[in-house]
């Protein structure tokens, strides 16, 4: 989801206010999961990189996120949402970790939609963590090195249990994957717009869905 402070600049706003936009943005985007019946979506909104960001900015948007914890998670409760938090949201601090713990166990058993947040989080170091879960698995005599295959690192990941991606999505023109999903992505369909995030409506996540409907997946084989 990126776009939020270019959007700001281009209209003389605060940062801050982008963000907020992108939070509108946010909640389109999953009712319109929710009626096109898309089961997985998995949002990127804060990479492990944005640490490099000003404190102010990161404050920023930890306030957002715990607003909408506190006053928008009934909302998606009531909707059948399920969320999923991935990456390492305890660097934001005990208190967000904690609300986010409980959002996950309120919502634990909605089947609607599963939506994934990813936290701080980076595809090379959950890729580094999975496979040092498995080295200590080995070093522990639990399982043989020889044995490791790509499920066992699969289901090392904080993915395990939900489907590789179909379909990843990067707004504002960006044309790169960011360290995002990089295991999970190996066979997604690429779909880039020039819409920045606080501007994705319900007709861009349509046009993701046409789009996607459009690619043939051949996974490595021949055209059927």
């Amino acid at each position: 989801m990126d776009g939020n402070g270019r959007w700001a600049r281009a209209r003389g706003l605060p940062i801050a206010q982008g963000h907020h936009e992108g939070g509108e943005a946010v909640q389109r985007c999953v009712r319109a999961a929710i009626d096109a019946q898309v089961p997985y979506l998995t949002l990127y909104a804060f990479s492990s990189e944005n640490w490099r960001r000003s404190e102010e900015e990161i404050g920023n948007l930890t306030s957002l996120l715990q607003f909408y914890l506190r006053h928008k998670l009934e909302e998606l409760h009531s909707l059948g949402v399920r969320l999923h938090i991935i990456g390492e949201p305890e660097r934001f601090g005990s208190t967000l970790c904690q609300e986010l713990q409980m959002a996950e166990a309120r919502t634990s058993a909605n089947t609607k939609l599963t939506l994934s947040l990813a936290l701080s989080y980076g595809g090379r170091a959950e890729i580094a963590r999975a496979a040092r879960a498995l080295a200590r698995k080995a070093a522990d005599g639990l399982l043989p090195p020889d044995s490791i295959t790509e499920e066992h690192l699969a289901s090392s990941l904080q993915t395990s249990g939900i489907p590789d991606p179909d379909v990843v999505v990067r707004t504002s023109g960006e044309h790169r994957l960011s360290n995002f999903l990089l295991w999970q992505s190996a066979y997604a369909e690429l779909v880039f717009l020039d819409v920045l995030w606080p501007d994705f409506s319900e007709r861009d996540f349509s046009r993701v869905v046409s789009c996607y409907a459009m690619r043939q997946r051949r996974f490595g084989g021949r055209p059927q």
